[in-house]
């Protein structure tokens, strides 16, 4: 392959040695998200309606539901061809993440002649939270007004999953959208993701799974003690049930320095591996070789092994989990496109 990228075979069993072993700094399952992001960082981003993309490449952001959450999506593709029912691509990120973090990607998949939708989970980026009454109601209920507050920048990946759903049936609503040439792409967090929405939603016909964390449930020797992280999240999610905790604060960092803290047990109990099974799209997932985020052979490769549709491991070499979105990124980038190209676009 023109990259040089290291191909491997996913069936059977692979060894891979592990140098380094991610530690958390406070009970919980082992850090299984994206490169964590400096705040002042992500400020400087410019939300969906102030960007402007590059010459030669058409933008526009619109609004979606997601179970009566607001969302934000962000549209790109090659000018030329505005008003063309193209393939398309669906992006979200992982954990910590924002959809602006991926502009790039978008602009080298709609230069390959896709039309590209980024999207933020509720609760971040530019999509809207949920809301919650903070003081009393009137019993009876129906139309009345009272204090709320938005939940922002925790980590629930039941609800996230819900929101690629909504966002799937949004953009089929789109005339560019060509809707039988649906393809998905996640990273780190959003690679499960991808897996369960897959397993769960035939109109995708093509995923990208990059750098995959697809089972938070907690392991050694990621995680030393797995017994107490679980008792621990159950016993957060008690707490909620009650009444006697709120939601984690926005961007908490409770799980080494990953961004977001989880909700409850929500995160010990995410295992979209166990999906893998019921996945008939053609399948990619692209991985670090000195992956230290968590176990590979636990997570992509298991997975890649259990798909049934068409699938595939590129597995890029000396490099560790972040590699894929600095030095590696066009790498990556660039086998995401040949997949979507095998699988998305009409032969000839």
């Amino acid at each position: 392959m023109k990259t040089g990228l290291a191909l491997m075979a996913c069936c059977g069993a692979l060894a891979l040695a592990f140098a380094a072993l991610a530690q958390t700094s406070a009970p919980g399952p082992a850090a299984p998200g994206p490169a964590p992001l400096d705040p002042a960082r992500v400020q400087t981003l410019p939300s969906a309606r102030d960007y402007r993309p590059p010459q030669g490449i058409g933008f526009k952001a619109t609004d979606f539901i997601s179970e009566n959450v607001r969302l934000t999506a962000q549209w790109f593709y090659a000018a030329e061809n505005e008003g063309r029912k193209l393939p398309t691509v669906i992006i979200a990120h992982g954990w910590g993440g924002t959809a602006a973090n991926f502009r790039q990607d978008a602009i080298d998949l709609a230069r390959a002649g896709y039309l590209v939708m980024l999207f933020d989970y509720r609760g971040w980026g530019d999509s809207d939270g949920r809301v919650m009454l903070t003081g009393d109601k009137p019993a009876a209920g129906g139309t009345f007004t009272g204090q709320v507050r938005e939940l922002r920048g925790y980590i629930d990946p039941w609800e996230q999953n819900e929101d690629w759903f909504n966002a799937i049936s949004y953009a089929v609503t789109n005339p560019m959208v060509d809707a039988d040439r649906i393809g998905i792409r996640g990273s780190s967090y959003s690679g499960g993701h991808v897996v369960y929405v897959a397993a769960h939603e035939p109109r995708v016909k093509a995923l990208v799974s990059q750098v995959s964390s697809l089972d938070s449930r907690p392991y050694k020797p990621f995680q030393p003690d797995p017994a107490k992280a679980i008792a621990d999240a159950n016993a957060a999610a008690s707490r909620l049930a009650a009444g006697q905790e709120s939601y984690p604060a926005e961007r908490a960092r409770a799980v080494g320095n990953l961004v977001g803290a989880p909700v409850g047990n929500k995160v010990v109990r995410w295992a979209p591996v166990e999906q893998a099974d019921r996945v008939n799209a053609a399948a990619l997932f692209v991985l670090a070789e000195n992956e230290e985020l968590f176990s590979n052979t636990n997570n992509g490769i298991l997975a890649c092994e259990r798909v049934m549709g068409p699938r595939k491991m590129v597995m890029i070499p000396k490099i560790t989990h972040y590699g894929v979105y600095g030095p590696e990124r066009e790498r990556a980038v660039t086998a995401a496109i040949d997949w979507f190209d095998k699988y998305l676009k009409p032969a000839g």
